[in-house]
C-alpha cells in the first residue's frame, strides 16, 4: 500500500512518469521505500529546500503509523 502511495505521488509530479521506479525493501520492524526517477526529474521530487520530499516522507509517515510499521523514503540519484 505505502509502495502504491509514494509511486502516485511520484507520478503526479514528474514530466516523466514512465521512468518513475519504486521498489520495497522489507525488514522486521520498518520497510525502506526506494524512489527512482529521471534525472531531470529529480529536482522537482526532492523541491525546493527539500520540501517536496519532506512532504511526501510525511505523508509516508502517517500512512505507516496506520499499518502499525514504520516506513522511510530513500530518493535514489
Amino acid at each position: 500500500m505505502m509502495k502504491e502511495l509514494i509511486e502516485y505521488i511520484a507520478k503526479s509530479l514528474v514530466d516523466n512518469p514512465d521512468q518513475v521506479e519504486v521498489a520495497e525493501v522489507e525488514g522486521e520492524q520498518t520497510a525502506v521505500i526506494e524512489l527512482k526517477v529521471a534525472k531531470e526529474d529529480l529536482g522537482k521530487v526532492i523541491g525546493r529546500q527539500g520540501r517536496t520530499a519532506r512532504a511526501m516522507r510525511t505523508i509516508l509517515g502517517a500512512a505507516s503509523t496506520k499499518a502499525k510499521k514504520r516506513a522511510v523514503l530513500e530518493i535514489i540519484e
